[in-house]
């Protein structure tokens, strides 16, 4: 899981939208900016289309380096070229939509969904309650990449229709998203297989402050 904010990118101006939520996967490429692992940075780079094509297509080009006399016929063969993109990218990274629909069951799915929502107004309520926010409506905004054999890839952010913006979180914030979001039963991998088997990549749990009462304020702030 990736938690996007101003403070978690150098590219902050990828973040800026007219509009919530703000979708990400297939429109910027973020860089990370502090204290993440390597395999999340190779996860994330790895969602770069161009790269991915370039690396099933090295092996033409090794081909055209082991056989040189061959190098022209390899050259034009595009097609053979195009189909072997076309396969790894449907079958081999993703789940071909007709099997979608049979990765988990609706109403296992349907507690999932209806448990992000839940956890999701819960983080949501705490960052207001500490924010002091009386009005406007938050969204906490997962959205996942849709390649189901690598490990899954989630990005997390916290956007205001205010602006409309991206929220600059503090790291006490990015903790309690952490902390907060995905567990037993609901985990990422869990959350990708809903996701999958809907075809529906981005959830957006909203909250609107003028509906929290002052009680669930001062709950959240002994929490």
């Amino acid at each position: 899981m990736f938690i996007v904010s101003p403070s978690t990118v150098w590219n902050r101006g990828a973040l800026e939208t007219r509009q919530v939520p703000r979708r990400i996967f297939g429109r910027v490429m973020l860089i990370p900016r502090r204290g993440f692992p390597v395999r999340l940075v190779w996860r994330m780079i790895f969602e770069a289309q161009i790269l991915r094509f370039l690396a099933v297509l090295a092996p033409f080009v090794v081909a055209m380096l082991i056989w040189p006399q061959s190098a022209i016929a390899i050259a034009q063969a595009p097609i053979l070229m195009i189909v072997a993109i076309l396969f790894v990218e449907s079958n081999v990274l993703r789940v071909p939509k007709e099997r979608r629909a049979q990765i988990i069951d609706r109403a296992e799915a349907d507690r999932g969904l209806d448990l992000l929502q839940v956890r999701g107004r819960a983080i949501l309520t705490k960052i207001a309650a500490r924010r002091q926010m009386t009005e406007g409506v938050l969204h906490l905004v997962v959205e996942q990449s849709d390649m189901a054999y690598i490990s899954p890839l989630t990005f997390v952010s916290v956007q205001a229709e205010a602006g409309p913006e991206v929220i600059r979180l503090s790291r006490q914030e990015e903790a309690l998203i952490r902390k907060g979001l995905f567990g037993p039963p609901l985990t990422e991998r869990r959350l990708l297989k809903i996701n999958l088997s809907e075809n529906v990549f981005l959830r957006d749990v909203t909250l609107d402050m003028r509906g929290v009462s002052a009680h669930a304020r001062l709950a959240a702030l002994a929490s």
